[in-house]
């Protein structure tokens, strides 16, 4: 009997082990699914968000990198040269559309700060002083402001090497620098985070739009001289909505410049207009493919296009608007090489892509005359082109009605 019970007990042992070791491996290959699952997450964020890696920039309080280079007139400026007081450092790019529109902006703020420093003790205004790093060719950049009478440094670098030392990837971008040379924000990028930074603001809040919120780092600093830093990559974050807006949601507005330079598009000027809405990217190989289709429609509506009445020439009965992403150089030679003659306007990031629920292109939106999505996201060419021969369908059923 003793031997019966001893059996048993270490049965019972035996069994106790074998299912705790097996609780543990269960505990360890959850840990690397779970690990896994995060690393997946931040690699699709980082597609979502333009690579965040490459915009965090040089960490605040280290030495802001030492420069030489030529001024518009050829004259050597070292940045050691405008110590003793704080900086404004912008990388600037004149083929830049995001740079162009940012300009007048700066301009406007600088003499604003420069009259309000006149009336003040001292001249001295409350913000740092602009000194702008530009890129390319140098008569093209003398050119550019003297346009806009710009009275800030420019300072002019061969091929991105001082924007490289500084890890400032893209146009516009800048940091603030300290009157004792040091790196006094997160690197900030876009227009409208540079234009709060130029008014002397020490922390950015209240964006015009969330995704901005995203690419900046704020220029405060907290009592141990670390930098406040503000970004989307939160648990709300990671769950953005990435299936595409449903039919029957009304179109997000929008405001981005246009490629050709003349001025910015609005969705909300298109309203009484059905649109086209396509995402694009220069460096996708089926929108290349759609390129083509795309301006073939637009040309066949707009040479079916009925004049409304008492108005002047018709519009297109499908207006064609392509929200692209990239430099413009890229997208200008994309839209020589197909011959687009539709409307591409360019998004910085993915702010545009956010708002209307996909991170991907090519996709289309089909946008009736108030403004209200008609089908669901078109993704990829084949559904592309299947929902412009709807809207090639309707197109015809309405001139057939008016007969």
């Amino acid at each position: 009997m003793n031997h019966l019970l001893i059996a048993a007990l270490a049965l019972s042992w035996l069994a106790i082990l074998a299912a705790g070791w097996l609780g543990w491996q269960l505990l360890r290959q959850n840990g690397r699914l779970l690990l896994r699952l995060d690393d997946l997450e931040k690699r699709l964020d980082d597609l979502e968000f333009g690579g965040a890696e490459e915009a965090e920039g040089l960490p605040v309080g280290t030495e802001a990198p030492a420069f030489e280079l030529p001024d518009l007139d050829g004259e050597h400026r070292s940045l050691a040269q405008f110590r003793d007081q704080p900086l404004l450092l912008i990388f600037f790019n004149p083929d830049c559309g995001f740079c162009r529109e940012l300009m007048p902006k700066l301009k406007e703020k600088a003499e604003s700060g420069k009259q309000k420093a006149e009336m003040e003790i001292g001249g001295r205004s409350d913000g740092p002083l602009v000194l702008i790093v530009s890129t390319g060719d140098a008569k093209k950049n003398r050119q550019f402001f003297a346009e806009h009478n710009v009275s800030c440094p420019v300072l002019l670098q061969d091929d991105g090497e001082v924007a490289k030392a500084y890890q400032a990837h893209g146009t516009p971008t800048g940091y603030l620098v300290s009157a004792e040379g040091k790196i006094a924000s997160g690197l900030a990028v876009g227009a409208e985070v540079l234009l709060a930074l130029a008014e002397g603001k020490s922390e950015i809040l209240n964006l015009k739009s969330e995704q901005d919120q995203r690419l900046l780092t704020s220029a405060a600093t907290n009592g141990d001289g670390r930098a406040s830093r503000f970004s989307a990559r939160s648990v709300a974050g990671s769950k953005i909505k990435r299936d595409g807006l449903k039919g029957g949601t009304t179109a997000p507005d929008f405001r981005l410049p246009r490629l050709d330079g003349r001025g910015e598009l609005t969705l909300s000027e298109m309203r009484g207009r059905r649109v086209l809405l396509v995402f694009s990217s220069p460096n996708c190989g089926p929108c290349n493919t759609l390129a083509p289709e795309l301006e073939k429609f637009y040309r066949q509506n707009k040479h079916d296009a009925r004049p409304p009445a008492g108005e002047g020439n018709p519009a297109a009965a499908v207006e064609v608007v392509m929200i692209s992403k990239g430099e413009p150089k890229e997208n200008r030679a994309k839209v020589k090489e197909h011959g687009l003659t539709f409307t591409v306007v360019l998004q910085q990031q993915w702010e545009i892509s956010r708002q209307y629920a996909m991170f991907a292109t090519p996709i289309a939106y089909l946008i009736d005359e108030a403004g209200v999505i008609t089908h669901d996201v078109a993704v990829g060419v084949e559904p592309i082109l299947e929902l412009m021969n709807n809207a090639s369908r309707q197109v015809q059923e309405r001139e057939l009605a008016m007969h």
